[in-house]
């Protein structure tokens, strides 16, 4: 793909679009970004960019962003947006920013994608596979942006690529050597017309423009993979927690086996996985797929999954004080992820649940709670409807901050207990995103030794 004397208009000032914004011009193009947000909020990005020497512009898109070859499109940029709407009418070529970076890369990528896990999953394909001698770059939805790094990657190097469905919109040829989903749940279902069919087809966009060598890993237990067609040449392998397959990795008598077409290449004790859960060793799965297929050594992988210490923020270990562990699942921004969090412990829970409701199904969960959870502590915007739903089911205290979750639930427990921060809600009533608050319940956890 040629760049020199191309004029590419980036929408979206932030890391996806800030990266491709500075590869276009290292490849010979012209980057011109524009970004509708208010320039105090995001003027570490406009200064880095400045800093580049890159136009842009801030609190509007101006008729200059169609003074161009083709757009560039963030994911935090939607499909149904004024300008992107403007942009097909004029028919200029829009595409994603994992499309465009993509274009550019000689290594061997590896694309994940799910409702939940793909953080998890894609950090522990990265430690396996650098674990190995080979090298991997985590990027994509985690770490660097694609685009920051794909000129780095080596032919015989390795790109684990965390993908969101938002990534995937204007993906016109994106293909992967090995492309996963690990699950689909109802999520961002305003950004797909409530379509839960429209949501599934843009996770189906990682493998739809794969060739027969490459590879589909794909979850045989989901209902909703099971429900909706899709397209791809690639070969497909499954993983499941159920059943028994010839082609694909599963659990039998402890063991997680992982068998191609019928002949058994790999098989490792379920123990030997670091973290809790049936969603772990699901995610554990597909990495040892995914693994295999890449030709690393069986010892390999499992000194990878016995040593991998997660992820920050998904079911992390903060602390155990006095017998007492403190969780930080703070990435569980839906219910589903809280569903998961719940079945991945056995000890009594003390739930810090509520932020910025996307309009939860509790229904789901609530069998869970009533069984494992002794107390909730409801917290953000949605407090008083996590209160109303769950006060007959369990104990629910209505808190104003996450520093007064967490001292209540200090009084309220004793040794053998978990405090778990899993909300199934968006942060941004109180923070300015999940990891911050979770760096606030890690803080708030701190302050109890002292």
């Amino acid at each position: 793909m040629d760049l020199q004397n191309k004029k590419i208009t980036i929408l979206g000032a932030e890391r996806s679009g800030r990266g491709a914004a500075i590869l276009v011009k290292k490849l010979g193009g012209s980057p011109f970004v524009s970004d509708f947000a208010d320039e105090k909020k995001i003027e570490k990005s406009l200064a880095e960019l400045e800093a580049a020497g890159i136009p842009y512009e801030a609190g509007q898109h101006s008729d200059k962003v169609f003074d161009c070859d083709f757009i560039i499109i963030s994911p935090g940029v939607p499909s149904s947006s004024k300008i992107v709407l403007q942009a097909k009418e004029k028919n200029i070529p829009i595409i994603s920013e994992l499309e465009f970076a993509s274009r550019f890369c000689i290594g061997k990528i590896i694309a994940i994608t799910g409702t939940n896990g793909k953080t998890t999953t894609t950090s522990l394909m990265d430690h396996v596979i650098n674990l190995s001698g080979k090298k991997s770059y985590a990027a994509g939805n985690i770490g660097s942006a694609f685009s920051e790094i794909v000129l780095d990657v080596k032919e015989n190097e390795f790109v684990s690529l965390e993908v969101s469905s938002f990534q995937l919109d204007f993906t016109e040829n994106f293909n992967s050597f090995i492309s996963i989903i690990l699950n689909i749940t109802p999520d961002h279902m305003n950004r797909y017309d409530n379509s839960l069919e429209n949501y599934a087809q843009a996770k189906f966009s990682i493998c739809k423009h794969q060739t027969g060598e490459q590879i589909f890993i794909k979850n045989a237990d989901d209902e909703i993979l099971k429900k909706y067609s899709f397209e791809t040449n690639a070969e497909i392998k499954n993983f499941s927690l159920t059943k028994e397959l010839q082609n694909g990795a599963f659990v039998s008598g402890g063991e997680i086996i992982y068998m191609d077409h019928g002949k058994t290449f790999f098989s490792c004790n379920v123990n030997e996985i670091s973290l809790p859960g049936d969603h772990n060793r699901a995610n554990a799965m597909a990495v040892i797929i995914a693994a295999n297929c890449i030709g690393l050594p069986q010892e390999k992988i499992i000194e990878g999954l016995r040593s991998f210490q997660g992820v920050e923020h998904r079911l992390e270990l903060v602390e155990d004080i006095n017998g007492v562990k403190y969780i930080n699942d703070s990435k569980a921004t839906n219910v589903d992820a809280v569903w998961y969090a719940l079945k991945s412990f056995d000890q009594p829970l003390f739930l810090i649940l509520g932020g910025q409701d996307k309009g939860n199904d509790y229904d789901q969960i609530k069998e869970l709670v009533k069984k494992k959870v002794k107390k909730i502590y409801a917290i953000g915007s949605s407090a008083e409807r996590v209160f109303k739903y769950f006060h007959t089911t369990v104990k629910v205290e209505i808190k104003d901050s996450m520093e007064e979750c967490v001292k209540a639930a200090n009084q309220d427990t004793r040794e053998g207990d978990i405090v778990l921060l899993s909300p199934a809600c968006a942060s941004f009533d109180m923070f300015e995103n999940y990891e911050h608050r979770g760096r606030v319940f890690k803080q708030a956890v701190g302050e109890l030794q002292k």
